[in-house]
């Protein structure tokens, strides 16, 4: 693979018109050997359990979501034909890989240190994920959103990701809406708002700033939407 950097394309910033039909992808279909075995797993991620559907002795399929996502897996016996193992490159977007990665540590769950990526040619002694390269232990040095990830398996081998993502690339969000799918995501957004809002203090000579509050609110708004932050 080239050590070229990644670049945007110029159509990846641009807004497109509108569909007249939405089209939400909610399914990603998961292929396992053993199903309570898988059940069990992804029960103890907290992932909910949103079905479980059975007929007969030869069909059962059931459907959980993480938290905070908007898409779901489903997995079972006689819902695909994919061998076990195969999905690989699943990214479960988090907003701090550390504080995610500790909590599935928690759970019991077999996960690799943080890496980033190092930037150089892909030599294939590392797992590819989504930038292909060698992996290099720990933190992006710079914290930059999309470059710190962490990785594991289930029981059959399905490969995922945490991305750590706290400033979505612009194009990538709709810049006129800002969502957060939990309160613990809101929490992490304020805390990167509070400690930039006291760098903007310090700037000001120190004084307390009594508009911190629409302060805070353009920080988040501009941050989620890859607008150029308040200074």
């Amino acid at each position: 693979m080239s050590s070229a950097p990644l670049e945007r394309s110029e159509a990846s910033s641009e807004t497109p018109k509108a569909g007249a039909v939405d089209m939400k992808f909610e399914i990603v279909i998961i292929p396992v050997s053993d199903v309570d075995r898988a059940k069990r797993f992804y029960g103890d991620l907290g992932w909910r359990l949103d079905a479980e559907f059975v007929a007969g002795d030869d069909y059962r399929v059931m459907q959980f979501t993480p938290p905070g996502s908007g898409c779901s897996v489903i997995f079972g016996k006689n819902v695909t034909a994919a061998a076990p193992g195969s999905a690989q490159g699943l990214y479960l977007i988090v907003s701090d890989v550390e504080a995610a990665r500790n909590e599935l540590l928690g759970r019991g769950v077999e996960i690799s240190e943080v890496f980033h990526d190092a930037g150089g040619v892909y030599d294939g002694t590392d797992e590819p994920y989504l930038f292909g390269r060698v992996r290099v232990g720990g933190l992006d040095p710079e914290r930059r959103s999309y470059r710190s990830f962490a990785s594991f398996s289930d029981p059959d081998g399905n490969g995922w990701l945490l991305q750590e993502v706290t400033a979505r690339l612009p194009g990538r969000v709709d810049t006129d809406v800002t969502t957060f799918t939990s309160s613990t995501e809101l929490a992490a957004a304020l805390r990167r708002a509070a400690t930039a809002h006291g760098e903007h203090e310090a700037r000001t000579g120190g004084q307390r700033d009594e508009n911190w509050p629409d302060w805070y609110a353009a920080y988040v708004v501009a941050e989620q939407g890859g607008k150029p932050l308040p200074q």
